[in-house]
């Protein structure tokens, strides 16, 4: 599969709307990805974020609308420049490590010999040299994880898909796994990237999409996106009360940490004065932008769980 004109959208999603039965699970989604960016794909339980990669994939038979990857729709002889990282993961359980991945390895064109050796680096990376002859069914779940990652990227595919690439992964090797991803994403691969780890999106992503009950509800660069809800907060410690105000909203404020929305037209000097004068024993007084998780929270209501769908 060629990966289409680098002036065209690598991933061109126009109308999209999926039905099952009489229920619409995606309501007219359109939506580009451009080669050699990081692409996050975001959206709580049930919001439609692996129902379009299916279709994009071919799984499910769009409703209607147009998903092409390459400027046309996808196919399985396709898949040699794609790799995918299903939210299921599907591997060969009752084999051992090594031999799993050589298999794949060559399934992908990769020579026996190429593919071995390939693994066995990727193994000592992520810490599993020791379980190359172990079965798979014998990993944690997360070291499985580890090893599904490895087949997706296995063969340097010019389109990466992964759905929930570190999921119930300690903050240790959810690092490892993102440093991996972004080297592939400063060799050219185009990412697309399901997840809920805000972090994860703020450090990798150049654009995002955020999906709730099939419909977009905001979309473009992580800037873009956090000035739409609100720009710029003030994150403030302090010994005293906080006052109420005018010119700001106090978003949180616990033991001591508060974080303050500034209503239009406020400036950071009139709400510093504010507080001074309040006598709010401000200790520091910081100038951000509102993080990814606030934004989800406005959008999706602090009960929504957020993860798969």
């Amino acid at each position: 599969m060629t990966l289409g004109d680098a002036a065209e959208p690598l991933v061109h999603i126009k109308d999209f709307r999926m039905d099952f039965g009489d229920t619409t699970v995606i309501r007219d989604l359109s939506f580009d990805v451009h080669a050699g960016e990081t692409f996050g794909f975001l959206g709580s339980n049930g919001s439609g974020k692996t129902t379009t990669l299916r279709a994009l994939l071919g799984i499910y038979r769009p409703t209607a609308g147009t998903l092409h990857i390459g400027g046309k729709v996808f196919e399985p002889r396709d898949g040699a420049s794609l790799g995918y990282l299903p939210e299921e993961r599907g591997l060969y359980k009752k084999e051992q490590v090594l031999d799993v991945m050589v298999y794949f390895g060559r399934l992908k064109g990769l020579s026996k010999s190429a593919a071995r050796s390939w693994s066995e680096e990727y193994l000592e990376r992520v810490g599993l040299a020791g379980k190359a002859k172990i079965r798979l069914d014998k990993l944690s779940s997360g070291q499985q994880q580890k090893v599904q990652l490895g087949v997706t990227i296995m063969n340097n595919p010019g389109l990466l898909i992964l759905d929930e690439p570190t999921k119930g992964f300690d903050p240790v090797n959810r690092r490892l796994l993102m440093d991996i991803i972004e080297e592939h994403k400063r060799a050219g691969a185009t990412v697309i990237m399901v997840t809920h780890q805000m972090e994860e999106v703020e450090r990798l992503c150049d654009r995002v999409i955020l999906l709730k009950d099939g419909v977009s509800r905001a979309y473009g660069t992580v800037e873009a996106v956090q000035e739409e809800f609100g720009g710029t907060v003030y994150r403030v410690t302090h010994d005293g009360s906080l006052p109420a105000s005018a010119l700001f909203d106090v978003v949180s404020d616990e033991d001591g940490r508060a974080e303050l929305s500034p209503r239009a037209g406020a400036t950071e000097e009139e709400v510093l004065r504010v507080l001074v004068e309040a006598g709010a024993g401000v200790r520091s007084f910081t100038p951000a932008r509102i993080s990814l998780d606030e934004i989800f929270i406005k959008v999706y209501g602090e009960q929504h769980e957020l993860g798969e769908g």
